[in-house]
């Protein structure tokens, strides 16, 4: 993969910009501050670039239409561009369940690499039945399941089952990605 790795206009190898995508439960958040921390890149959370509005409609179980996504995923995009510009690399944790999704984060970030966290249903809906503090009720866990749209062999990215520790699994997650300045 290394020969992927995007390079700055000198050739020096930049740092990676990971989105750690997939539905509700399967450690996104954990996995990608592991990530970011182990890459030394800076981290967010999608969950923190939606409005207070679409929050509160999840939280009462309303799944986001499209229409609701889009600002939120151009928002994201740009956080990617920027980190992307910058050449620091990112790791953000984003549920990015659909190709289009991915698309418009591609878009800004044409080199982002995307990892996919999957679990079966009942390790998602025991683990999202034992957090506490998150808008995403279980109830929702079905209609992400409908919603998502695995990595299609064209999309840069790799898929992790997630059934060991975080730890691990951002141990999996950093041999697979292209390496970056020094790396």
């Amino acid at each position: 993969m290394e020969e992927s790795t995007p390079v700055t206009p000198g050739g020096e190898r930049r740092a990676p910009c990971v989105v750690v995508i997939g539905v509700s439960g399967t450690g996104k958040t954990t996995v990608a501050r592991l990530l970011a921390d182990r890459l030394h890149a800076p981290f967010a959370d999608a969950d923190d670039f939606h409005r207070p509005a679409d929050i509160a409609r999840m939280a009462a179980g309303v799944p986001l239409d499209d229409t609701v996504r889009r600002p939120w995923l151009e928002a994201v995009g740009r956080w990617l561009h920027e980190r992307d510009e910058a050449g620091t690399g990112c790791v953000i944790a984003c549920s990015a369940l659909k190709r289009r999704y991915r698309d418009i984060l591609r878009a800004a970030c044409p080199g982002a690499f995307f990892l996919h966290l999957t679990a079966g249903h009942d390790l998602l809906a025991e683990r999202i039945g034992r957090r506490s503090g998150h808008f995403m009720p279980e109830s929702l866990l079905d209609s992400q399941l409908a919603t998502l749209e695995p990595l299609e062999p064209d999309e840069r990215g790799a898929t992790l089952y997630v059934g060991q520790a975080p730890e691990a699994i951002a141990d999996a997650a950093a041999e697979l990605l292209p390496r970056g300045p020094g790396g």
